[in-house]
């Protein structure tokens, strides 16, 4: 049996540059990974069929998870017709912003990639993963990188400034197509990515405070004020930078002193079902 670690990752920035021929949306976005991760074993299954367990019962076992779609379309490209089990820890929240799906379908084209012998680069993995979800690709490589296209291009950065990151989703679903459809592409106040990337070149803690920003913000708290809420009790109980990930409902803060972090997350649990606390990862645990 073999173990991957699906790691969560938040969005440092997140712009918009406009809507793509394809119906995608041109993204610019900065995404780092948090040691918050899911826990993905695999075996072999006798039956040839891909079999996929759960820890979290709102996690679809069928064709409707991208840890199947990744199996099934590796599995169709290497020519492969062993069957797979899959069983997953989960501990990234569900729906939530912070790629839980898109890690575990990445640590499952790592791991079939280790099981089957394929020898594939994960260039070559990132490239599969493209086929599935914008994520994806990221996900495959971990560590920090600024992606654009539609998500699939990266280019890789250095590792953030080490300090805390405080996670806390509230009990709501953001749908991502309606975060996107409400975006007016001509007066949304685009993030500083230039200034985010001069920061973590720069090693520059303050500065990385500074230069966060999510153009998908604004729209999801127009469905949702309660993310607003949340992001501005963050601020009030003391952290540095607080941003909403991706097209949320998460809502992160940055720390840099660990004395504020208990102080942090016992004032949102009060209103927020789930909170944690955890560490920016410089690169993906491979194993």
């Amino acid at each position: 049996m073999l173990h991957e670690k699906a790691p969560a990752k938040i969005n440092l920035t997140l712009d918009v540059l406009g809507k793509r021929p394809d119906g995608y949306h041109e993204v610019e976005m900065i995404m780092t990974t948090v040691d918050l991760a899911d826990r993905l074993s695999i075996r072999p299954s006798e039956d040839g069929k891909i079999h996929i367990l759960s820890s979290d019962r709102y996690v679809p076992d069928d064709r409707r998870n991208l840890v199947w779609q990744a199996a099934d379309l590796l599995r169709k490209k290497a020519g492969i017709r062993s069957g797979v089990m899959f069983t997953l820890d989960k501990r990234i929240p569900v729906a939530a912003g912070l790629a839980g799906g898109s890690s575990d379908a990445a640590a499952a084209l790592r791991g079939l990639n280790r099981l089957w012998n394929l020898g594939l680069s994960l260039d070559e993995l990132a490239e599969i993963g493209a086929e599935i979800g914008s994520d994806i690709p990221f996900c495959v490589f971990g560590g920090t990188s600024i992606a654009t296209g539609r998500g699939e291009k990266l280019r890789h950065l250095p590792a953030p400034p080490n300090c805390w990151v405080i996670l806390a989703k509230p009990a709501i679903g953001v749908s991502t197509a309606d975060a996107y459809g409400r975006l007016n592409l001509k007066t949304m106040e685009h993030p500083a990515t230039a200034a985010m990337e001069a920061a973590l070149k720069a090693g520059d803690y303050e500065a990385m405070c500074r230069s966060v920003g999510n153009v998908l913000e604004p729209a999801t708290m127009g469905m949702h004020p309660e993310v607003a809420m949340l992001k501005d009790g963050m601020k009030r109980f003391g952290a540095d930078a607080v941003l909403m990930s991706g097209s949320g409902p998460t809502v992160y803060g940055l720390v840099s002193s660990e004395a504020r972090v208990a102080r942090i997350v016992n004032g949102l649990r009060g209103f927020c079902p789930e909170v944690h606390a955890v560490r920016m990862l410089g690169e993906i645990p491979l194993a």
